[in-house]
């Protein structure tokens, strides 16, 4: 019978992750049924997982109203509609509307569009952002993403536009819990989140009843400033606003995990890492120390000229052009780090989009590949 003699560490590839087995003997022979001359004891098993954020930009319900009009009257002689409509009655009627004006979402292709990009990720735990609600994101993840994801996370938050904040996941999931009726101290009758922190356990799919990580996902004061307000009191509360939600996110995280936790902190934050509103995630104390992984991030492609060129270090994902001005380009989503995720960050990435305005999102997805 034909052996083999191995020595080291034996690594088996997977379909999707590398498990790496270590054998307390510095020899042993293998042979087609297996170990002989040693016993085996698995001192680690490891394997890649991938965890990532991507803002689908309204992946709302294909109605952007929904009612029964019980009668149609007949026009008048000139052949003209005189007949008028008011939904005014709460159960029967829902009408998403944002300062008076109906809110639609994308477009069915653009849906495609960003199933597309989810499923050439193939991330393990995705998560995302402006999603209508749980209904919605069963329909989109069983109609164009196969079933990849199991697992979906999504409590209804505080947006008047209906938008919440979810996760996706291969992985099980465990405990999920919504800090959307969290305050600020300064503002203390006031929720302080414009959405959610969404707050998920994910579990070890080696063994179910294992803590994996935790993924916090956020989607912060958005940068928008009403035509009709005066834009420098707007950018300024605004960012007021943005700082409040960073305090309480630090606050909650804080107590909510340990410092050798792993954990993560993702979402579309509206602001740059380096930004004063931000500058408390990049604050280290004795309970928390984050690490924003996306400094240098590989592309899945090169990213579109333009004049002035996009950022050489691939650190953008959100491009916004005001008309007559340079376009901007900014890490607006961004994947943070505790410390013990971060001694096992291997590598980070981002799905550079094929056009300016954006495929499917104005915003590109990011992620980064752990060694867990």
């Amino acid at each position: 019978m034909e052996t083999a003699a191995v020595t080291g560490p034996l690594r088996i590839q997977q379909p999707r992750h590398l498990l790496r087995f270590r054998p307390l003997a510095d020899r042993v022979t293998l042979n087609m049924f297996g170990a002989t001359g040693a016993k085996w004891s698995i001192a680690e098993v490891t394997m890649d997982v991938a965890v990532g954020t991507f803002n689908l930009n309204n992946l709302f319900s294909r109605f952007n109203f929904q009612a029964e009009i019980s009668a149609v009257h007949p026009v008048d002689d000139e052949e003209r509609l005189t007949s008028s409509y008011v939904f005014d009655d709460p159960e029967s009627v829902r009408i998403r509307t944002y300062k008076g004006r109906l809110v639609k979402g994308i477009e069915p292709e653009e849906q495609k569009v960003l199933a597309r990009r989810i499923s050439e990720m193939d991330l393990d735990i995705l998560a995302v952002q402006e999603v209508e609600d749980i209904d919605t994101l069963r329909f989109f993840a069983a109609q164009h993403l196969g079933g990849a994801y199991p697992h979906l996370s999504l409590i209804e938050g505080n947006d008047p536009r209906l938008i919440d904040v979810a996760v996706l996941s291969k992985f099980p999931v465990g405990a999920v819990t919504s800090w959307q009726h969290a305050v600020h101290p300064d503002v203390p009758g006031r929720r302080v989140f414009s959405r959610d922190l969404l707050e998920v356990h994910i579990l070890d799919p080696r063994a179910p009843d294992k803590h994996l990580l935790t993924v916090f996902n956020n989607h912060l004061k958005s940068q928008f400033v009403d035509r009709d307000s005066d834009p420098e009191e707007a950018k300024r509360l605004a960012d007021e606003l943005r700082t409040r939600q960073v305090d309480t996110i630090v606050r909650i995280i804080g107590e909510r995990t340990r410092p050798d936790g792993r954990y993560i902190v993702l979402g579309d934050m509206n602001d740059t890492p380096d930004a004063p509103t931000l500058a408390k995630l990049a604050e280290p104390t004795r309970q928390l120390s984050l690490t924003e992984a996306l400094a240098h991030p590989e592309e899945t492609r090169e990213a579109k000229p333009d004049d002035p060129p996009p950022p050489a270090s691939g650190s953008w994902t959100h491009r916004f052009k005001e008309s007559g001005q340079p376009a901007k380009y900014e890490l607006f989503d961004q994947i943070w780090l505790s410390d013990s995720l971060t001694t096992r960050h291997k590598s980070s990435h981002i799905d550079r989009r094929t056009k300016h305005g954006g495929d499917g999102s104005d915003h590109d997805p990011a992620w980064v590949v752990l060694d867990l």
